[in-house]
C-alpha cells in the first residue's frame, strides 16, 4: 500500500519532525523487515526535508555496508575507523559536522556534500546495527533539533 506524507507548511524542523514521527511510526507498524523499514525511513526523511542524501549503512563483516538510501550514488563500504560514519559507530553517539571539509578523515562520497549528521541505530540489546547518514549541500545545516528528531526516528527501528 502506498503512503502519502502530510507535512506542515513550515521551515521549522522541530514542527516537521513532530508531524513526521507518528507517520513514520504508522508506516513501520507491523512490518518487521529491517531493509524495508530503513528504505521507507530514508524516503520519508528526504521527502520531508529535501536533504541532499539520506541513507543507512549496516554493520556487516566488521565494516559499514551501504543499505537503503535516497540521493546520488554513494560509497559502498566504510571501515569502522574511517569518516563520519565510522566515528559515529566507534563513538556510539550522534555526530553533527557543520563543514565536512574540516572533519579529519572525511570520506567524500560526493563533493556536493557540505555538512552531515550521522546517528547510530541500536538493537534491543544495545549493539549498533547500523548508522543513519544524512548529508546536506549547505554548510552548517544540522542542529540539535535534527539530532533529537533523528534519534527519535531511529529508535523506532529497535522497538
Amino acid at each position: 500500500m502506498a503512503e502519502t506524507l502530510i507535512l506542515p507548511q513550515t521551515q521549522n524542523r522541530e514542527e516537521i519532525y513532530e508531524s513526521l514521527f507518528p507517520q513514520i511510526e504508522a508506516l513501520l507498524f507491523g512490518e518487521e523487515d529491517f531493509v524495508a523499514n530503513t528504505a521507507n525511513i530514508a524516503a520519508a526523511l528526504r521527502e520531508a526535508f529535501g536533504f541532499f542524501w539520506v541513507g543507512f549503512y549496516f554493520v556487516k563483516d566488521n565494516q559499514l555496508v551501504l543499505g537503503p538510501f535516497q540521493g546520488p550514488i554513494a560509497c559502498t563500504r566504510i571501515p569502522f575507523h574511517k569518516g563520519v560514519c565510522g566515528k559515529c559507530y566507534t563513538d556510539a553517539q550522534t555526530i553533527i559536522v557543520p563543514n565536512v571539509d574540516e572533519f579529519p578523515g572525511h570520506i567524500a562520497c560526493s563533493s556536493a556534500s557540505k555538512s552531515e549528521i550521522v546517528v547510530p541505530v541500536f538493537n534491543e540489546p544495545g549493539d549498533i546495527i547500523a548508522v543513519l547518514d544524512v548529508d546536506s549541500d549547505k554548510l552548517n545545516d544540522f542542529s540539535e533539533a535534527d539530532k533529537i528528531g533523528l534519534e527519535k526516528v531511529v529508535r523506532l527501528l529497535s522497538s
